[in-house]
């Protein structure tokens, strides 16, 4: 592979939201290569802080009513429209990835770091897509907190958002980035 394909492929990464999604099926084994290129992220002391609970079918529009019911139990400001989007976020999309940090129980590098390499796997999902014709989104709502009340997490585990996928039509949004230049100090 040419360093251009690796950069365009990079440059290229960008959120599809699932309201853009078209009603496909995802093939699991698909999944599964998504999962196996997170499982490469770099990971300090081979913590390998990353889970996946991958939620397809019915289980993703259970996921997705479980939320809904939970934002509208715990709204101060309840809104009918936000209740539905949060239902149609999950049902729209072709799977809904739970993301997951395992804390390393012995703690030996610090929290931030372990986030990071979540991170780092969601990251190499979202380049991965591309490859597939998916879009793919990030989600970190709020009521992640409260994702252990649907499925067992253990003691050293919390949500860290949904990784929602689709496929989509072609998008052609391109998502202009601010100049690194502003952004670089150099020593």
């Amino acid at each position: 592979m040419e360093v251009s394909q690796i950069n365009q492929i990079i440059r290229a990464r960008k959120s599809v939201y699932p309201r853009q999604y078209i009603d496909k099926p995802i093939p699991k084994n698909i999944i599964e290569e998504l999962l196996e290129n997170a499982n490469h992220a770099p990971t300090h002391r081979l913590t390998e802080p990353w889970r996946f609970k991958v939620f397809i079918d019915d289980k993703k529009i259970a996921l997705g009513e479980f939320m809904a019911n939970k934002y509208k139990a715990l709204s101060s400001e309840f809104s009918e429209a936000k209740y539905e989007k949060t239902k149609n976020n999950f049902s729209s999309a072709g799977a809904v990835i739970a993301i997951i940090l395992h804390r390393d129980p012995q703690e030996r590098v610090p929290e931030w770091e372990e986030i990071a390499s979540v991170a780092c796997a969601i990251q190499n999902i979202w380049i991965s897509c591309s490859q597939y014709d998916l879009g793919g989104y990030w989600s970190s709502p709020t009521l992640v907190e409260h994702l252990d009340e649907f499925i067992n997490l253990k003691a050293n585990e919390k949500c860290l958002g949904f990784f929602y996928l689709g496929y989509c039509e072609s998008n052609d949004r391109i998502v202009k980035k601010g100049p690194v230049k502003e952004k670089t100090e150099w020593f």
